[in-house]
């Protein structure tokens, strides 16, 4: 008996008060975040500013590689590869990606490539690149979309954002609100 009062007692606690108390806390304090940081063009959703999507076309900053399989940034598959540094399959995947990434780009055999260009984040879910990343790229956008580079970078340059509290981590870019801040642009001409 006194295990069963235990157990409805850790139930309450644990399973209902702990997190209703959290998701209180969480929607008073970080109310954006709670609600997954939702990105809206009008009354339609179209991603979130915490998850990367799959930009392919020219005309779009390209994202962090995805580690969720067949369907990247697949928050229902997020995960790292798990493969080692000098695993050979993940060596032969980076220079593959780093060769396309050149190609893409227009660099030329042999440039120094950004490791998160090549690389997949922890979650596989990133939706940052660095700011040499976004710089490389910017050629190709501007030139996909008829801008001047300088009008891209700028726009690059306004959606750096610093180290975490100022000390963590590098700045970085988010692409998908980038990608979206380009297409708004182009909707709304110069």
């Amino acid at each position: 008996m006194v295990a069963l009062r235990l157990f409805l007692a850790l139930t309450l606690v644990l399973g209902l008060a702990y997190p209703a108390a959290l998701w209180g806390l969480a929607h008073l304090l970080f109310p954006r975040q709670a609600e997954g940081s939702l990105l809206r063009q009008g009354d339609k959703v179209v991603g979130s500013a915490l998850l990367g999507q799959d930009f392919r076309s020219p005309r779009y900053f390209h994202p962090r590689p995805s580690a969720t399989g067949d369907f990247p940034y697949n928050p229902m598959a997020s995960g790292a590869s798990n493969l080692a540094p000098g695993n050979p399959k993940f060596l032969r995947q980076v220079e593959a990606r780093a060769r396309a990434y050149r190609e893409e780009n227009g660099l030329p055999e042999g440039f120094p490539v950004p490791m998160d260009a090549v690389t997949a984040s922890a979650s596989g879910l990133e939706p940052y690149i660095s700011l040499e990343n976004a710089r490389l790229q910017a050629r190709r956008v501007a030139r996909a979309r008829g801008l001047p580079e300088a009008k891209v970078l700028d726009l690059v340059r306004r959606h750096l954002e610093g180290r975490q509290l100022g000390l963590l981590g590098e700045p970085r870019v988010n692409v998908v609100l980038l990608n979206l801040d380009l297409d708004r642009l182009q909707r709304e001409g110069p």
